[in-house]
């Protein structure tokens, strides 16, 4: 079965292809991400898209970008992954894997937008419990930073901190360890299914559209 995987840059997208490539009746084709043209950036993480790129090097697996405009409908937004489903079909790959972990209403709307794409959707990693997860993929080495942060749910100093066990002991009560429910987004550096890892820093930390970003730099 051939799969495009849908790539974040975090961790959730790291692990699912980990888990993926565990199953030898499964290859993944490529990576599926989305862009905000405009800023040059993945369009929730505010990742540079060269980290992204050096991301899908190190997998050895093809990014497919997908272009989206700044403001961008959800109209539009859907129009292009449509297009991005129709390219896959024409590829002969036959499903599309997410990095969903428990949120009923995302996993629907997913169901929903490719019934009669003629691709089937893949959560491989829905409902393992967090908690278990995160240390997990802490434990198996994957290595990651918090590029974004919801300062309604989680302290603006958790931006651009490593994504590692004394993060997850600092947590406040009622924070998801991975983040499920928005608090917080993620950048994998070097995670079992990169080749090597990738060098970053943490630049400026600005805060926009009621997030906080940190800038982070190859």
């Amino acid at each position: 079965m051939k799969v495009v995987l849908s790539w974040s840059s975090g961790k959730d997208s790291a692990w699912t292809l980990h888990l993926l490539r565990q199953q030898p009746n499964i290859q993944v084709a490529a990576l599926l991400t989305t862009f905000n043209s405009e800023a040059n950036r993945v369009a929730m993480h505010a990742v540079r898209r060269a980290l992204v790129e050096a991301q899908a090097e190190r997998t050895g697996i093809p990014l497919w970008a997908v272009e989206l405009p700044w403001p961008c409908s959800n109209l539009e937004y859907e129009e292009r992954m449509r297009a991005a489903c129709q390219r896959a079909t024409a590829e002969g790959i036959t499903a599309v894997a997410f990095g969903d972990l428990f949120l009923q209403d995302i996993r629907d709307y997913r169901v929903r937008q490719l019934q009669g794409s003629g691709l089937e959707p893949l959560f491989p990693v829905w409902q393992i419990p967090t908690q278990q997860l995160s240390r997990d993929m802490i434990a198996a080495g994957v290595r990651a930073k918090i590029t974004c942060v919801d300062p309604s749910k989680l302290a603006k100093s958790f931006v651009g901190r490593d994504y590692d066990l004394q993060l997850l002991q600092a947590l406040p009560a009622g924070v998801d360890p991975c983040g499920e429910n928005g608090e917080f987004h993620t950048f994998v550096y070097d995670a079992p299914v990169f080749s090597r890892p990738i060098g970053v820093q943490t630049g400026e930390v600005v805060e926009r559209d009621g997030f906080v970003f940190a800038d982070l730099l190859s």
